[in-house]
Parts: C-alpha cells; structure tokens; sequence
C-alpha cells in the first residue's frame, strides 16, 4: 500500500467514527436553530420591526442574549466543528466508488461546507467571547479594505460574482432535488417522507435567492465604490425590505430559511454520515 493510499485510508476511518457522527448530527440540531432564529430576524425585518444583524451572526447574537444562552453556543460550536471536520474528510477522501465529475463536485461542495461549518463555529466562539462583530461588519470592512487596493475593486466584484452563481447554484440544487442523494430516504416513514423533502426544496430555493441578492449586491458596490453594500446576507434581506414590494417577497424568503431549519433537524437523523 502507497503512502498515499494509507492516508486515505486512515481518513476514512476516521471520518466513520462514530463520535464524530453523534457530534455532527448534533450540529445539525445546531444548524436547525441558528436558522429559524435567522428566519425570525428576516421576519422582523420584512415587518420593519428589527434592526438587527439579519444574517446568522444575528441569531448567534440572540442566543447569546438567553439564560445560559453562551453554554448553548459553545455546544453548537463543538457541532459544527465535528460537522467542518467531517465534510473536510468528505473533500479529502471524496465518496466511494469511480471518482467523477459529479464525484469532484461533490468535493468542491464538501470544501465550501467544510469552510462555511468553519466560519459559523468561528463565529460562535467570538459571541461566546464578546468579541464578535457582526458578518456584515466584517464583510463590510473587508471590501472597504479591498477596494483601497490596486484591483481591488475587480476582486470584489469577482467575489460577488461568485457569491451570486453560488446562490442560483443553491436554489437549483434544492428544486431539483439534488440534496436527497444525501439522505436516507427509505428510513423515513412513508408519511413524513415527501414532507422533509418539500422543506428541503424551500429552505435551499430561499437561501438560494438571498445569496444571489446578497452577490449582486457586492457587485453594486464594486461598481459605485459603496463597501457598506457588500454586508451579505444583512444588506440583502434589508435592501429588499426597503421596496413596497420586498417585505412580502423577504417573508417568503424568511419562511423558507425557516424550512431550511426544520429540514436540518430531519437531516440529524436521516442525514448518510
């Protein structure tokens, strides 16, 4: 056996132990509640009664603000760091069977969620510590500092680009359905089973669009030179509730988040880890 070869097959072992797999179908738990609380924020926006980070370091924020809310987050922490590991396991060693081109992407996938869980986490900890800033802050002040660059401006509106194609690719994803390749779908009762599957094709749909605002957003403030623009996800869902229109479009979109949430509680169980 190479040394290549034993270094994956080492991390496949590791990537089935079975703690690992109790620590990250815990982190969906986590996953699952970060999101309705983002679902309630964006609500609270869509009806102009919040002023709040409306993005997940909001709901961080608001579980902080709980009775033992900062034990809450360290637990969701320790989650999604199981969760970042084992999709880091997942881009590393990839599925079994012949490694294609759906095989690659699902790769590519793994690394993103491996990055996002990473981030949450990241964040998670700082609330933890009182030293977290908003994402919006810190999406703000990192394109403020971009920009002050030579090709900045280009970088930024790649990035936005980029955050835009990720949305349309994620909305896709949940109408198509690609996301039940990942579950267990004969362990589920045959009357919940269709359920879980709608709440999953809603809740990616709706993350889908707000990633795609939240692109074409960064974007625009590549091109007028505005940093506060490219705050994600908080500047998205608070541009579209400054339309007469967009508060009903931003429920909807605060509705399917909050499927998103209830899909993430199915997906601790019936999630193939």
């Amino acid at each position: 056996m190479t040394a290549a070869s034993n270094v994956k097959h080492t991390a496949s072992r590791a990537a089935e132990s079975k703690p690992l797999e109790l620590l990250a179908r815990g982190g969906f738990i986590g996953y699952g509640i970060i999101h309705l609380l983002f679902a309630w924020i964006a609500l609270q926006v869509a009806m102009g009664g919040s002023g709040q980070d409306s993005d997940q370091s909001g709901a961080l924020q608001t579980i902080a603000q709980q009775p033992f809310g900062k034990t809450m987050l360290i637990i969701i922490a320790v989650g999604l760091i199981a969760m970042a590991i084992w999709q880091a396991f997942e881009a590393a060693i990839g599925e079994s069977g012949p490694q294609d081109r759906r095989a690659m992407a699902e790769r590519i996938l793994s690394g993103a969620r491996t990055v996002l869980y990473g981030y949450l986490a990241w964040n998670a900890i700082k609330v933890v510590q009182d030293a977290g800033s908003s994402m919006g802050d810190s999406n703000a002040s990192s394109a403020s500092g971009l920009m002050g660059s030579e090709g900045g401006r280009w970088l930024v509106g790649l990035i936005g680009l980029v955050v835009l194609g990720v949305g349309i690719g994620m909305a896709i994803y949940g109408y198509k359905k690609k996301f039940t390749r990942h579950l267990n779908t004969q362990q589920m009762p045959a009357g919940s089973r269709q359920t879980i599957i709608r709440l999953g094709m809603a809740g990616y749909t709706a993350k889908g669009i707000a990633y795609a605002i939240a692109g074409l957003l960064v974007v625009t403030a590549a091109v007028s030179y505005d940093p506060d623009k490219a705050r994600g996800l908080d500047a998205a869902l608070k541009t579209l509730a400054g339309y007469s229109w967009g508060g009903w479009l931003l429920a909807l979109i605060a509705a399917g988040i909050a499927a998103f949430g209830v899909y993430c509680f199915a997906q601790a169980k019936y999630r193939k880890i």
